[in-house]
């Protein structure tokens, strides 16, 4: 019976009898926090080897013994879709990975915009929001989330074969713009910032070849939620929803 009530991300490789030694944190997180004790079960995931249910077979203060019983989910990867975003103040940073995390972002790339608040992250802890998004979330991947780079840069290098989503105020409709390339694989969206992008910056992205424009609606989003509403709207046009 699987009774877990707690996801654990792990870097071990996961199988059948496999033994999961946990780290201090995760030890203290275990037996510290949630009390649990040795016979408990917990499901481990990793990115690689999908959903095992495990077993509590050590325990103590600072470190534990966890062991595999049976796989329960295969290993789920989310459509190859990245997000890029301006960051912003510190909390709704955290919500833009999170969500993006949750709703099956495949990478998570922070950039810096002319008008970008800020121009320095903390990517570990970036990455830490989005692993334990994966966690409590269910799913069985934990996307990357980069270091911030200047726009211009990430635009130089990027791959012909991605289409790039610019969502542009000033426009109207979307859906018929993404169907538009319903044959395209690889796709990324692009939120800018509190302040907007600059007049060369729009220039220039309605100029690329692998750019898309779409709106977001009547109304002009905060970047944090319009974040969440083109991740909805890719994933019910395009995207695993369906």
């Amino acid at each position: 019976m699987n009774d877990a009530k707690i996801r654990l991300c792990v870097t071990q490789a996961l199988g059948d009898g496999q033994t999961i030694p946990l780290t201090q944190d995760q030890a203290h997180y275990l037996f510290g926090v949630m009390r649990l004790k040795i016979g408990a079960r917990v499901l481990l995931f990793n990115g690689v080897d999908g959903e095992y249910l495990a077993e509590v077979t050590q325990a103590a203060k600072r470190k534990g013994v966890l062991t595999c019983l049976k796989q329960t989910r295969l290993l789920q990867m989310p459509p190859d879709l990245w997000l890029l975003f301006a960051p912003i103040k510190k909390a709704r940073t955290d919500f833009i990975v999170e969500k993006a995390a949750e709703m099956g972002a495949a990478q998570i790339m922070p950039v810096q915009t002319r008008y970008t608040n800020s121009d320095r992250i903390r990517q570990d802890r970036l990455q830490a929001h989005a692993l334990e998004a994966a966690e409590q979330c269910g799913g069985t991947y934990v996307p990357k989330v980069t270091d911030i780079r200047k726009l211009d840069v990430v635009l130089a290098d990027w791959p012909a074969d991605r289409q790039l989503i610019f969502c542009d105020e000033a426009l109207i409709g979307a859906k018929e713009a993404l169907l538009e390339h319903s044959d395209t694989q690889k796709w990324a969206i692009l939120i800018g910032p509190e302040g907007g992008f600059s007049v060369e910056e729009r220039a220039k992205l309605s100029a690329l070849p692998f750019v898309t424009k779409i709106s977001l609606g009547p109304r002009i989003l905060r970047a944090d939620t319009a974040a969440v509403a083109a991740l909805t709207l890719w994933q019910s046009t395009l995207g695993d929803w369906g």
